[in-house]
């Protein structure tokens, strides 16, 4: 008996897993976190159908369906691992610009500061109202 659990997208295979490696060292934060959510949610979706199976399949295929489950789990670790890296190097990029920007123009800073903090002391005295 041969039941074969769908694994949406994914053999499972190393291969695989060296190709989703490769594919988000360039990875950009914008267009890949959508794409790592329908991942999760795929791999969600997997598990549940695993669960809803599990007692049909043999003792060889659950162990292979996991094995397949698990090889996308990791790889969409190491990805959201790139992703959370990068977003680390853009606050710091980000960072950077503010204390160089404040660097230059002391003065500006200061009253752009005064600035945003009388806008927010505004906006939450209004609220507790």
């Amino acid at each position: 008996m041969n039941t074969d659990i769908p694994i949406s997208g994914s053999s499972g295979s190393t291969s695989e897993t060296g190709s989703v490696r490769r594919e988000y060292q360039g990875a950009s934060y914008e267009s890949d976190a959508p794409r790592l959510r329908e991942e999760l949610s795929n791999l969600k979706s997997d598990l549940d159908a695993l669960m809803s199976h599990a007692s049909t399949l043999t003792e060889i295929e659950l162990r292979e369906a996991r094995d397949r489950i698990m090889a996308r789990f990791s790889s969409m670790r190491y990805a959201a691992r790139g992703l959370a890296d990068q977003a680390g190097k853009q606050i710091n990029q980000g960072m950077d610009v503010t204390v160089d920007y404040v660097r230059e123009r002391p003065l500006q800073s200061v009253a752009i500061a005064a600035g945003v903090g009388a806008l927010v002391g505004l906006l939450l005295t209004r609220r507790s109202d």
